[in-house]
């Protein structure tokens, strides 16, 4: 393991003992700055924008290791975990979203992810999860959440709907049935809090 001069642990393909990830994100330049970054780790990286080009890069070159968006157009990133893992069981997978939310993480982990993480999330905390192992963040089994708010729920339901429009405030306002400077309006607004629970800290008490 390297460590950096804050003496935090920075992991490699050498630490983690796998040769090529496969990273998938509809986001070109998001997407172009972790391959870079993973390389310089150590990696052989293979990079896909969607379900299929994924599917067909990993079918003529699987890899050990892959990072997956979960909202992407068409098919998400669950099914994509999924369909890999009946290509190659033994791939281990990371789920990123930019929608942290607890059900999506405890589907993702269910369905065979290593770990979820909410984005941003940069090449050190991919590759810190994929290192934990069976020690993931996100809490499974009978585990009691609070119910994210109305608001939250809105917020997060607008910004998929936009997602899945490419970012055309237009057509994202026609699917949701609002004018589209009520949804200009609600664009501009900060994420709703979810409500406190036991394992969220409250920056603001």
């Amino acid at each position: 393991m390297i460590m950096t001069e804050e003496n935090s642990p920075v992991h490699s393909s050498m630490t983690l003992g796998a040769e090529s990830i496969l990273l998938v994100d509809d986001t070109v330049i998001l997407r172009d700055r972790l391959a870079m970054a993973m390389r310089q780790r150590g990696f052989r990286v293979q990079t896909a924008g969607s379900y299929d080009e994924a599917v067909e890069v990993f079918h003529h070159s699987p890899t050990d290791l892959a990072v997956l968006d979960l909202r992407m157009p068409g098919k998400t990133g669950l099914d994509l975990l999924r369909k890999l893992l009946q290509m190659k069981p033994d791939t281990r997978v990371i789920m990123l979203s930019g929608f942290g939310s607890i059900p999506a993480s405890i589907d993702a982990v269910r369905a065979g992810a290593v770990n979820f993480l909410s984005k941003p999330a940069d090449a050190d905390d991919i590759l810190a999860a994929f290192a934990r192992g069976d020690e993931p963040t996100v809490p499974t089994g009978d585990v009691s959440f609070p119910a994210p708010s109305l608001a939250r729920n809105e917020w997060e339901h607008i910004h998929r709907v936009l997602s899945d429009c490419g970012g055309n405030i237009s057509e994202a306002a026609r699917r949701l049935g609002i004018h589209r400077r009520s949804l200009q309006r609600k664009l501009r607004k900060r994420a709703p809090e979810d409500p406190a629970s036991p394992e969220v800290i409250d920056e603001d008490s």
